[in-house]
Parts: structure tokens; C-alpha cells; sequence
């Protein structure tokens, strides 16, 4: 599993250009299936803009883009480049683009859409997606408190906690820093609390 950065959920920016108005907008997109979904739903909300352009990177290799009428290499591929750049991958951005009456000429609409995109991705949360090995632990009451403080001062992050007749605590840790959780876990409690190893994973933590 390789490491990599991404963004968090949706990310929306404006920019005008002589009277034309780009609206941006950068999503987490895994697949070209979820890509292809969301420029439908784009385009239905606005269906009554010139254009709806975009371009997507996904975390396998997987790049395409749409110039959507705009004169070719003015549009999508702009966009394309700005996701490069940025280097973070399973991303989608599209730009919709109201006109404004004059036109921008092949300069001013590189420069419009790059500028659209840039903005939609510096402002977009971004998350680095780790080698993660999730745990599950269970433990009385009176261990819950130490046990949150632990996993927390390792850089665990506690996905859900089930209150029953004891407490079972779900989580995800930083595969390197798995070793030395265990090892504070058996010092800490004796041995008596054992961390169960549900699978490991890419999980994306805040940078």
C-alpha cells in the first residue's frame, strides 16, 4: 500500500474574468465511476451554464479530462496540470463557467481555469493517506480512561467506542507505530489487555 495525499470530502472557490464567472469545485473521488457521477450532478445543477469543465487524478495512475467546448488545451488540460502540480491524487475538480458577453482568448481562459482549479484545491482539506493497522480492544470501566490516553498519546485515532457489560474500544494506529503501542499497552496493564489486529489499511489522517 503506498502512501499519498488526498483531500477531504468537497472544496468550492470563485474567480471572474471579464464578466465570466468560474465557480470551482474539488471533490474526493476514488473511481471513474464516483467521477463520472459527480460532473452528471454538476452539470444538472448547473444546467444552464456555458460550460462544465474538468479532470480527475486518481491514486492508481488514472488521469482524463474535458475541455466541454472550450477551445482545446484551453480548459480541462489547465486543470489537469494544476492537480499535478499540487500532487495530491483521488481528486476531481470541475469548473463551471457562467460567460460574460467577451470573450477571453486563449490566454485569459488558461489562466481563468488554472486560476479556478488552484484556488478550489489550496483551500480544500487535505489528508495523508497512511499505512494504518486497525485494533480493536476490550476492557473493563475502570481501564477505558487510561486505555483513550494511550492510544491517543501513540497518535491513535478511536473510530467508535460500544458500551455493554465492558468496554470495547475500535481504532487506528500508524502501522510504524504499532510496536510501540503494544509494548506500552502489556507495561501499562500486565499483559491482562490484549489489542486484537482487525486488518491493516490506508487511512487518511489531517496534515
Amino acid at each position: 500500500m503506498k502512501e499519498y495525499i488526498t483531500i477531504k470530502g468537497e472544496n468550492t472557490a470563485h474567480y471572474e474574468e471579464k464578466h465570466s464567472r468560474f465557480i470551482a469545485a474539488a471533490y474526493h473521488c476514488e473511481s471513474e465511476k464516483q467521477a463520472a457521477e459527480i460532473i452528471a450532478n454538476v452539470k444538472s445543477k448547473y444546467w444552464d451554464a456555458r460550460h462544465n469543465v474538468y479532470a480527475f487524478v486518481l491514486s492508481d495512475g488514472t488521469a482524463r479530462f474535458s475541455d466541454d467546448g472550450e477551445p482545446h488545451g484551453t480548459a480541462g488540460k489547465p486543470i489537469l496540470d494544476v492537480i499535478k502540480g499540487s500532487e495530491i491524487v483521488d481528486v476531481l475538480v470541475v469548473v463551471t463557467r457562467y460567460f460574460g458577453g467577451i470573450l477571453l482568448g486563449t490566454g485569459g481562459l488558461v489562466r481563468a481555469y488554472s486560476s479556478s482549479a488552484k484556488d478550489a484545491l489550496e483551500t480544500a482539506r487535505r489528508v495523508q493517506m497512511c499505512q494504518c493497522s486497525e485494533y480493536s480492544i476490550v476492557c473493563d470501566y475502570s481501564a477505558h480512561a487510561r486505555l483513550v490516553s494511550l492510544i491517543e498519546d501513540c497518535g491513535g485515532n478511536i473510530e467508535n467506542t460500544e458500551f455493554t457489560d465492558s468496554v470495547k474500544i475500535n481504532f487506528v494506529l500508524k502501522t510504524d507505530a504499532a510496536d510501540n503501542f503494544e509494548n506500552k499497552l502489556r507495561e501499562i496493564f500486565s499483559s491482562k489487555i490484549t489489542a486484537d489486529l482487525q486488518k491493516n489499511s490506508l487511512f487518511p489522517f489531517n496534515i
